[in-house]
């Protein structure tokens, strides 16, 4: 992969951007819409700031993590244990003229049943940052949609992140969207302001407008969503916040676009303070979602909407869906041994049918920064099952470079 190569010719600055596209399908439109992004963001402001001696490129910096673990889950009759090769990303990041910063990044999955999505491209953005009060950003990154979304892997702390974030902020999403890490192609605002007398921010805001389709996708029916948050920040480490999105997911089938309508709306506390974290956070969403999950090309023409039935074989309406979740996480050691629960309850009919709740404590051994292991048990009440109550014992390695 060539990451970028700079030329200075006779008064002018050129730009030369290899992409490997780590996905294949629709692979040409997505580099040649990428391309044209990210030169227009780096050719346009290295010419401005021609002579004024200004550094063009900080020295790049490359990182990324690796995830292993082991799952073992006890449900009846259907017992199973694995160990899980989740995942590894690896990402490169840094400053053009200071102002300007830049992320690309990768992953490589492990063993799953849907290798043809891995590798992938996950992030891809370049964000104007010379005003705390006013960033933008424009490329492939999160959406602004509750605070656990943009949180790394790793530090979110537990097996998984919570069901309502993952399948309401595009995660495994309820609409049947592929598999997007939170993700999506887009443009956004955002800033911090208003500061108390220790220079510490008292409000934030972030808006944008994304394709609506998930990551490495481009949009389908022409409509774009709108999401944005904002949150107040009383006292150090507490943030209290609400957030909203507006639009919706759409395929293509044989009769033409079916476009499904989302709204969604979450409402949002944390303390964070070190290792000590206690966040709590409500999603709501109406909206009607695919039956299947977007995996490959047929997957992607299929209209079918999706259904759910009671116990007794009745169609329940599912326009709707909710969840709820509140963890602790509270250091034992300093620095090295962390306990945590979590409550976590998913209702994809904003009722008590197919409702999912799981029960989760652990323990988390800090290494050091570069190495932790995490620990957990889970107990799950999973209404959906005709034994709805299973347990799940889950490990995981995880590194840092």
């Amino acid at each position: 992969m060539d990451y970028g190569a700079f030329l200075k010719d006779n008064g002018y600055i050129c730009c030369r951007f290899v992409i490997i596209n780590l996905q294949a399908t629709n692979s040409f439109m997505k580099k040649r819409l990428l391309l044209s992004v990210f030169l227009t963001m780096m050719i346009l402001p290295l010419m401005a700031a021609e002579g004024e001696g200004k550094q063009l490129f900080t020295k790049p910096k490359f990182s990324g993590f690796a995830m292993a673990s082991y799952q073992a889950t006890f449900q009846g009759g259907n017992n199973s244990n694995s160990f899980d090769l989740r995942l590894v990303r690896a990402s490169i990041e840094g400053r053009i003229l200071d102002d300007f910063y830049y992320k690309i990044q990768g992953q490589i999955n492990g063993n799953t049943t849907t290798l043809g999505s891995s590798p992938r491209l996950v992030d891809y953005f370049m964000e104007w940052q010379k005003l705390d009060y006013f960033r933008v950003k424009l490329g492939q990154f999160k959406r602004p949609f509750t605070y656990e979304n943009p949180m790394n892997p790793i530090d979110q702390g537990f097996m998984g992140y919570s069901q309502p974030v993952s399948k309401l902020a595009g995660f495994s999403d309820r609409t049947g969207m592929h598999a997007s890490n939170g993700r999506d192609i887009g443009l956004q605002f955002q800033g911090d302001f208003l500061k108390n007398s220790s220079g510490r921010n008292l409000l934030h805001y972030q808006i944008g407008v994304f394709n609506g389709q998930g990551i490495n996708v481009k949009d389908v029916d022409e409509r774009k969503d709108i999401i944005g948050g904002a949150w107040v920040m009383p006292i150090s480490g507490m943030r209290l916040g609400a957030f909203g999105w507006e639009g919706s997911y759409a395929r293509k089938g044989g009769n033409g676009v079916v476009s499904l309508r989302q709204h969604r709306y979450a409402l949002s506390a944390e303390y964070k303070k070190g290792d000590l974290q206690l966040r709590t956070e409500y999603i709501h969403s109406t909206g009607l979602g695919f039956a299947t999950t977007y995996q490959n090309s047929a997957n992607a023409s299929d209209v079918t909407i999706k259904t759910y039935t009671d116990k007794d074989g009745n169609v329940v309406e599912n326009d709707k869906s909710d969840g709820i979740y509140a963890l602790a996480i509270v250091p034992v050691v300093k620095d090295k041994l962390m306990a945590k629960a979590r409550y976590d309850l998913y209702r994809p009919t904003a009722s008590s049918v197919a409702a999912k709740t799981n029960y989760e404590v652990g323990l988390n051994y800090r290494f050091c920064k570069y190495l932790e292991v995490q620990t957990e048990y889970c107990l799950t009440h999973d209404r959906a099952l005709a034994d709805p109550d299973y347990s799940t014992v889950f490990v995981q390695v995880s590194i840092r470079y």
